[in-house]
């Protein structure tokens, strides 16, 4: 996966796997998540959004499921599985 840093004041880095359909997004806390099935061109519309953050809200959260792999600094890597799904 290469990551990518964008301007936002959201988001910190974008990476895909184009294979796997994984996103990985680190938030400005620096929080990392992977979400799993995600389109390539949902990741190519949101790489293209003027806002990064706007678009994660309307077409990412709460569409995938997701694991939270980082909470940011001096907090302990997770692998928990969100519930959330595709609606």
């Amino acid at each position: 996966m290469n990551v990518t840093a964008v301007e936002s004041s959201t988001l910190a880095t974008i990476a895909y796997d184009r294979t796997r359909e994984l996103l990985q997004l680190e938030f400005s806390s620096h929080a990392i998540y992977q979400y799993w099935g995600v389109p390539t061109s949902v990741h190519e519309a949101r790489l293209h959004a003027p806002s990064k953050g706007h678009y994660f809200n309307r077409a990412i959260r709460g569409r995938f499921l997701y694991s939270r792999i980082c909470d940011g600094p001096g907090a302990e890597a997770e692998q928990d599985l969100a519930v959330e799904r595709r609606g």
